[in-house]
C-alpha cells in the first residue's frame, strides 16, 4: 500500500506560502508557513500533521490489540504532542508525548496499561518517528 501527499511552496522562508493536499482529499491545498510553523497563525504545519498521523495510528493500533485481547473499546481518545526543538545542526523533532484516554468495558488498568504500551511500540508511525515517545494511559470506569 502506498499514499501520497504534496507540497507546494512559494517564495522565501519567511515570507513564503505553502500548501498541503492529500490524495484522499482529506487535506486540499490546506496553508502552511513560516508564521503557521513558527509563530501562531492560522493553517497548519508539518508537526500537527505528525502529531494527528501518530495519534490516529496509535488509536487503531491500540482498538486492534484490545480486539485481540477479547476486548472491545467504547471510546480512545489520544492527543499527541509533538516536540520540535532547536539543535546545533537545525531544527528536529525530538519527542511525542501520547495522551490516551480511554473506555475499555471489562480491561483491567493493568492489562490496559500492557496493551497501551505494546501500541506504542508497534503503530507504525511510532516506528518512522527518529524520537522519544512517552505515554500516559488513563482508564475510564
Amino acid at each position: 500500500m502506498k499514499k501520497t501527499a504534496s507540497a507546494i511552496w512559494q517564495g522565501g522562508l519567511k515570507d513564503g506560502k505553502g500548501s498541503i493536499s492529500t490524495e484522499s482529499g482529506a487535506l486540499k491545498q490546506n496553508p502552511y508557513g513560516f508564521n503557521t510553523r513558527f509563530e501562531g497563525s492560522p493553517g497548519t504545519n508539518p508537526e500537527e500533521l505528525i502529531g494527528a498521523a501518530h495519534a490516529g495510528c496509535f488509536s487503531m493500533a491500540l482498538s486492534m490489540m484490545l480486539g485481540e485481547a477479547g476486548l472491545t473499546p467504547e471510546r480512545i481518545d489520544t492527543i499527541a504532542e509533538v516536540s520540535l526543538d532547536k539543535q546545533p545542526d537545525g531544527f528536529a523533532i525530538t519527542a511525542v508525548h501520547l495522551t490516551l484516554k480511554a473506555k475499555v468495558p471489562g480491561a483491567s488498568d493493568t492489562q490496559f496499561q500492557e496493551i497501551a504500551n505494546k501500541a506504542k511500540a508497534g503503530c507504525p508511525v511510532s516506528k518512522v518517528l527518529n524520537a522519544t515517545i512517552t505515554l500516559d494511559a488513563t482508564l475510564l470506569g
